[in-house]
């Protein structure tokens, strides 16, 4: 992409980004929108995609409703024009794919007539991509060797429409229809005129791919009634034929545990792609609104100076993998690397931070079976406490309770910050947007330092109202005992302190009986 814009003459991408799921979209798909100067995108192109976007890139919204355009087909062509023609690479983001009812070919030629160049970029159509998530496929050995793609949403300027329905209806195999649902007490009729039995299956995929996706499955004869009834509003594909039948065996995505549940996650943007990877698996929508940010402690000069006397110290023990990383890169701004720590036995507080130690070659001697404090110095205490000298690293607004317990056990404890943790200057406003308006079913909390800074960054006078309708999940006691104090109610504690037995502890939560809920 960069070979047009050195040359300084603009160029235009059609990309189709895919059917909703952000993972969908393609590797040159995604290349294109983290290149393009501007990008113009259409109502379903997700925040995820779009986040991926140069903090300097034009973003241009042209969303077409029902009813509702934000720009017509003849301003968007124009748009494309503009900017093609100022010499700027150009993203034309769509959903699906450009060129399966997405008018590409129509942007495409408008660019021809222009003599600006273009290239077309492929994505996954929602014709096969909801099936697909639904548990339809829509050819099956033995039950149907073909399909046939429709759109229920013609031409509006057009006298009569095109689509012969009686002759589809004869057609055999599969009849996918895209953007049909407004049009089902039409559509079905002919249909069943044309040949089709009124028992045939049939399924509507509102949302394909996204957290709301919601599939309803009826018969040809009863899907417009059903429809009406279920409240299915577009966007849906409907799918016709005995592959739907398959859906009772194949249906997965909405069965994953936390499906249709969206998560707010707190944790600072570095290190949110952990947990919010984890609740993807599980079916989870991660909204990340990260309220903290590490950065280095106000001097170096304690951590330097403890590094020198390394040897001097019997225990060295991280309370978290962050102080590892910091630990590291500081030794390495100074031209050093672990050996520098030869001498003292390592601790550490749970198994993230030792996997984070032994990952960068560091041997951990001693980790707690609960990721506690006062677990680790009990697991230390087994070791013999008394007149031996502990290093401990850590972030600077840590608790006390390490090093007083410590000390008090006969240890000579000296502690060193290696990160501070501040709040962000300001919180997302899209995932702050979406908690107001009551879009989120969970919050997660990994630290006390989350729990506070999240309190003070919506107000300390509304984080319990916003809150009383989320399920607030906390990492650990001690950060469960910080929302208490802020008169939030914690309904999840994992038995073990680990991202994995957070997500799992979530899972548990919304199988209850009375927090299960069916799509």
């Amino acid at each position: 992409m960069m070979s047009e814009k050195a040359s300084g003459t603009g160029k235009v991408y059609l990309v189709g980004a895919g059917p909703g799921d952000p993972g969908l979209i393609t590797v040159k798909g995604l290349e294109c929108v983290r290149t393009a100067d501007v990008i113009v995108y259409d109502r379903l192109i997700g925040r995820d995609i779009l986040d991926e976007a140069r903090s300097d890139a034009e973003l241009i919204y042209c969303g077409k409703g029902p009813g509702n355009h934000a720009l017509t087909q003849e301003q968007i062509n124009a748009v494309l024009v503009e900017k093609a023609a100022e010499g700027k690479v150009v993203c034309r983001l769509k959903g699906g794919d450009p060129f399966v009812f997405g008018r590409g070919g129509e942007e495409a030629l408008e660019l021809v007539a222009h003599g600006l160049p273009f290239e077309v970029v492929p994505g996954v159509t929602s014709a096969i991509a909801a099936g697909a998530y639904a548990g339809i496929p829509v050819t099956h050995r033995g039950v149907v060797t073909s399909f046939t793609v429709a759109t229920g949403h013609e031409d509006a300027t057009k006298e009569e429409s095109s689509l012969a329905w009686r002759n589809l209806a004869q057609a055999g195999g599969t009849l996918v229809v895209l953007m049909g649902v407004g049009q089902l007490a039409a559509i079905v009729p002919e249909l069943i005129a044309g040949g089709k039995s009124p028992e045939t299956p049939v399924a509507l995929v509102a949302w394909a791919t996204h957290p709301q996706q919601k599939t309803m499955v009826s018969t040809l004869e009863n899907v417009a009634a059903d429809a009406q009834a279920s409240g299915v509003r577009p966007p849906a594909v409907m799918i016709v034929g005995d592959v739907v039948a398959l859906r009772e065996q194949l249906a997965w995505i909405e069965d994953r545990p936390l499906f249709g549940r969206r998560v707010l996650v707190t944790r600072t943007r570095e290190q949110a792609s952990e947990l919010s990877a984890l609740l993807r698996v599980y079916g989870a929508t991660p909204v990340e609104m990260p309220v903290i940010r590490l950065v280095p402690p106000e001097t170096w000069e304690p951590f330097d100076a403890a590094v020198r006397r390394a040897e001097s110290y019997d225990w060295l023990v991280f309370t978290s993998a962050n102080g590892v990383k910091s630990a590291r890169e500081r030794l390495e701004e100074t031209g050093l690397d672990l050996r520098a720590l030869k001498g003292p036995r390592i601790a550490a507080i749970g198994p993230k931070t030792a996997a984070a130690a032994c990952a960068v070659g560091l041997r951990v001697d001693a980790c707690p079976e609960e990721y506690v404090a006062e677990s680790l110095v009990a697991a230390l205490e087994g070791e013999g406490l008394a007149g031996k000298r502990v290093l401990l690293l850590r972030a600077a607004e840590a608790r006390t309770t390490f090093p007083d317990m410590a000390r008090d056990l006969g240890a000579e404890v000296d502690v060193v910050s290696v990160y501070r943790t501040l709040p962000v200057d300001e919180p997302d406003a899209r995932a702050l947007g979406m908690l107001e308006s009551g879009d989120v079913d969970a919050v997660t909390f990994a630290s006390s330092s989350s729990v506070r800074n999240f309190a003070e960054a919506v107000g300390l006078d509304r984080v319990g109202p916003l809150l009383e309708n989320v399920t607030v999940a906390c990492l650990g006691p001690i950060t469960a005992a910080t929302a208490a104090e802020l008169g939030l109610h914690v309904a999840v504690t994992p038995d073990e302190y680990t991202i994995e037995g957070l997500v799992e502890a979530l899972v548990d939560h919304f199988a209850s009986p009375d927090r299960r809920f069916t799509t």
